[in-house]
């Protein structure tokens, strides 16, 4: 019994019920409209782990949501909602094409020079919010909000400039092919790559080098979170911006500068949410942008990959690879078996609902703490 209680109060707990009850919800609504949840799920899989190409989309997929996931964690940890992270990966998508297709540069320079550009700017798109709140007091959620609005006008807006718009397209120009971080790009392109990758003998390889823009964004993003752990838990820094998000009152007490602080957490969450943007942009196709009609989700599907990794910043890969798992084979879902794709938001929200009521698992573990002791005393 004590070691139920034990693994009750334990975070990852709570996330694997909740990604059961998930799954049996996501099951149940299968089952009443009609269709087999073994097969539903069973398509889900097959979806994602039948082929190389399927499990590197995934990872493709997954890129950007662990770094505005990560932006999320990091602005929760600090007392912060960055619910402005969809913006600020627009401004981080705008200021790559900008830097990728206006200013050439050697290949691997290119891309820290767009990387940094787009840091930058979404740095500064976050730390407006930042500042906003801790002069004025205007909370982050509505500022935020109407920042994200502002970018995906501004991108529209850009798109019409005429040393940036495509002729006879509703995008801008693609960034130059120095700036990309696709994985060995110039040499599979090549005669010589193109004849070893299709002679027959390297299946998967070629599946994978040919069929998708495999790019080493997955490496940077899962190095993003190890220092934003690093940052929280290991320095002074993290510390101060910790002890803000836990009671900003005591905080100043304690002679932290609270305002500053605010100002910075948000910078740092915009930056990381910017990074997201680069890499959409320099790793996989079309390398542009387009008008935007909604909202691209990248910062939006960040808070669910936030709430689904506890906040934790090193969770936020696994549970990014999860959720861009389920959005992918949710796709097969509905080419093998004719069911709506949407069955599988069904499971992601119910996934998010049980995570918020992790709370519960802990009331559990104290009510079986305290029926253990009356019954000792028995």
């Amino acid at each position: 019994m004590k070691q139920i209680e034990k693994a009750l109060r334990r975070p990852i707990t709570g996330i694997f019920i909740s990604i059961f009850m998930g799954l049996i919800v996501g099951a149940v609504v299968l089952a009443i409209a009609g269709y087999n949840p073994v097969a539903a799920y069973g398509a889900m899989l097959r979806g994602v782990f039948s082929k190389p190409k399927y499990m590197v989309q995934v990872l493709i997929r997954c890129t950007p949501l662990i770094l505005t996931g990560l932006s999320i964690s990091f602005a929760f940890k600090t007392g912060m909602f960055n619910i402005g992270a969809e913006g600020q990966a627009i401004i981080g998508m705008v200021t790559a094409v900008v830097v990728g297709y206006c200013v050439p540069l050697p290949p691997g320079i290119h891309f820290i020079v767009v990387a940094v550009a787009s840091m930058t700017a979404a740095a500064l798109w976050g730390a407006a919010v930042g500042l906003l709140k801790s002069r004025f007091g205007i909370h982050e959620v509505i500022s935020g909000i109407m920042l994200n609005w502002i970018a995906l006008y501004l991108n529209n807006y850009m798109i019409g400039m005429a040393w940036l718009k495509k002729p006879q397209t509703e995008a801008s120009y693609e960034v130059l092919e120095s700036s990309w971080i696709v994985m060995l790009q110039n040499w599979k392109t090549s005669t010589a790559g193109r004849e070893w990758l299709l002679d027959g003998s390297h299946p998967i390889l070629s599946d994978v080098l040919i069929k998708t823009d495999l790019n080493y964004g997955i490496f940077i993003a899962i190095a993003a979170a190890a220092v934003i752990w690093f940052i929280l838990n290991r320095t002074t820094k993290g510390y101060e911006m910790r002890a803000v998000g836990a009671g900003s009152e005591a905080a100043r007490f304690a002679g932290i500068r609270v305002d500053r602080n605010i100002v910075q957490s948000l910078a740092i969450a915009g930056a990381l949410a910017g990074l997201a943007g680069a890499i959409v942009i320099t790793g996989a196709m079309p390398h542009r942008i387009t008008t935007l009609t909604a909202q691209p989700g990248y910062g939006f599907d960040g808070i669910s990959v936030a709430l689904m990794a506890n906040t934790s910043p090193l969770g936020v890969i696994a549970s990014a690879l999860l959720f861009s798992g389920l959005q992918y084979g949710g796709s097969a879902i509905q080419a093998e078996l004719g069911a709506p794709s949407e069955i599988i938001n069904i499971v992601i929200g119910t996934i998010i609902f049980f995570i918020a009521m992790s709370g519960a698992f802990k009331m559990l573990a104290d009510y079986l703490e305290k029926r253990r002791g009356r019954t000792d005393v028995q």
